[in-house]
């Protein structure tokens, strides 16, 4: 009977952990239905905003600072993002692992690596790492992650840009897809390039027409001043670009926990009819020798 008893205790806690299970990935579903149509909402807007930079960035590169570009790249900014939270699957061990070989990269190359993150399961991480210049982190910024929240942090890398302090600063973060698949993804952040079509239209230009047409092929009029331009709508479209990678990896990071927890789940659902098929089989063969023991004292009288 005791190991009834044993059988009996485990079933009550896998049905505990079923409801647990359960409950945080209806949690998760309705924060990754708030959040999924946030970034559906924003992608168009940022990919057109990127396209438009990147376009006029090679017409601005000599009046805009965050377009410029070192021959000789020394100081790389990597900015992780990861959550605070557990229980999402892969969605913080893929980022952590593409940001070591992006820093295993950079150090083949022989740059200054420096590295700040978002999210405590990053810190936990990235604090253990060698031979690269750890800042820190915002864990606090996920509790209430808004476009004001980001652009505070999108300022202070952009200004450290101006200032000369990093060369290149690129974002590692997961692109949602679907509830059920997130992309470990590097997105340059700063300078601001060209668009790859842009840069093989030039390319084409220069070997088959002359000086003069590959000039006229950068030769736009701006509404308002190029100045300001460059001093308004060029930063806040880094700011917008900013904020869509944390919402990405904000949604990313739901539906990842939505999908591990609806897996606990099915888990737990399956444990428990092995479970209970086992306490069945066991209570059977117990009654069956209590019957026979019955049976036999009865004889023996």
């Amino acid at each position: 009977m005791s190991n009834l008893k044993e059988i009996r205790s485990r079933i009550a806690s896998v049905k505990s952990t079923q409801q647990i299970t359960s409950a945080m990935k209806m949690v998760s579903a309705a924060k990754l239905r708030r959040s999924q149509g946030a970034i559906v909402k924003l992608r168009p807007y940022s990919k057109r905003m990127s396209e438009i930079m990147s376009k006029v960035g090679s017409a601005v590169s000599s009046d805009m600072p965050l377009a410029r570009k070192e021959k000789d790249l020394q100081n790389v900014l990597l900015v992780a993002l990861t959550s605070n939270k557990g229980l999402c699957s892969v969605f913080n061990s893929s980022i952590i692992k593409l940001t070591k070989q992006r820093i295993d990269y950079y150090k083949d190359l022989g740059k200054n690596i420096f590295l700040v993150s978002y999210g405590k399961k990053g810190d936990s991480a990235f604090r253990k790492l060698n031979g690269i210049n750890y800042i820190g982190t915002n864990d606090d910024i996920w509790d209430s992650l808004t476009f004001k929240q980001t652009n505070i942090e999108a300022d202070k890398l952009i200004k450290a840009f101006q200032e000369k302090k990093y060369d290149k600063i690129e974002i590692i973060y997961n692109q949602f897809k679907n509830a059920a698949t997130q992309i470990p993804t590097i997105e340059n952040f700063l300078p601001v390039e060209q668009s790859e079509d842009e840069n093989k239209q030039i390319e084409k230009q220069t070997q088959l027409a002359s000086e003069q047409k590959k000039k006229y092929l950068n030769d736009y009029i701006f509404s308002p001043s190029k100045q300001e331009i460059v001093d308004n709508v060029i930063p806040q479209s880094l700011k917008t670009q900013f904020y869509k990678c944390f919402l990405d990896s904000f949604t990313s990071e739901h539906g990842a926990r939505m999908s591990s927890m609806n897996k606990a789940t099915d888990n737990a659902q399956e444990l428990l009819k092995e479970l209970t098929l086992t306490y069945n089989k066991r209570r059977q063969a117990d009654i069956t020798n209590q019957i026979i023991e019955v049976s036999n004292g009865a004889n023996a009288i």
